[in-house]
């Protein structure tokens, strides 16, 4: 597992990611419930759908999380 993330003041489309070594979460719980029903969804759609997944962002598919830093599950390189 990789976590990559922009810095807030700069999301320039021509800024790439930074691989992050530590994230923290500051969130209620019922957030993190969401979330987590989120990350399960996108679990079983990877495994379902395999290379085809590419991925999904939790604002599209969570209600109440539109106006939240986005949170967005890709699938591993499979080199």
């Amino acid at each position: 597992m990789n976590v990559y993330a922009y810095i807030a003041q700069r999301c320039d489309d021509d800024i790439a990611p930074q691989q992050l070594a530590e994230i923290t979460l500051c969130a209620t719980p019922a957030e993190l419930r969401g979330m987590a029903e989120f990350l399960s969804v996108c679990a079983s759609e990877m495994e379902r759908l395999g290379g085809d997944y590419s991925h999904v962002h939790l604002s599209d598919r969570a209600p109440g999380f539109s106006g939240s830093p986005q949170i967005v599950v890709a699938a591993p390189d499979q080199d």
